[in-house]
């Protein structure tokens, strides 16, 4: 596969994570809520504060998406291995911890304020590992890919 494909592929991949983000965060979560504030009333004034929370948190997953396609899109020009790329994916780790690190946060908050039900709260270890995970190997791919970067630009110097 080369690299114009693999860009194309990447941006692909980006726009469908994009729309099927879009469904969940304006379709199927609001949806969810308010099932659940009909059938449970007592917890209808969780509603709003909860979709909130899941509103602010789907715009650092838009962030790293935007991220993501400025990275697929250098893929395409051939500079793969860059700087600028090792700092997005930087700043992709960066923004996969805060995110999932704020939803922990804010699930225990919603505990404490009898918003949130403990099992919830342990649901959202999930999320903060996957979340962990993702900025792990985001932050592995930009230390590698700043390495490349180096010794490509050793190499272009040599020649």
């Amino acid at each position: 596969m080369n690299q114009s494909s693999l860009s194309k592929w990447l941006k692909w991949i980006i726009i469908v994570v994009g729309l099927s983000g879009l469904l969940v965060y304006v379709w199927v979560i609001p949806s969810f809520g308010q099932m659940l504030a009909v059938e449970y009333p007592e917890f209808a004034y969780c509603y709003l504060p909860w979709m909130i929370l899941i509103g602010v948190t789907g715009i650092p997953c838009y962030v790293a998406l935007a991220f993501g396609w400025r990275i697929a899109k250098s893929i395409g020009e051939n500079r793969s291995f860059s700087i600028e790329n090792a700092k997005l994916l930087k700043r992709i780790a960066i923004l996969a911890v805060a995110d999932t690190g704020l939803f922990f946060v804010m699930n225990i908050v919603y505990l404490l304020l009898n918003m949130n039900h403990p099992a919830f709260v342990l649901m959202s270890l999930i999320v903060l590992v996957i979340g962990i995970a993702i900025s792990a190997v985001s932050a592995a791919l930009s230390h590698l890919v700043r390495k490349a970067a180096d010794l490509q630009e050793q190499s272009d110097l040599t020649i």
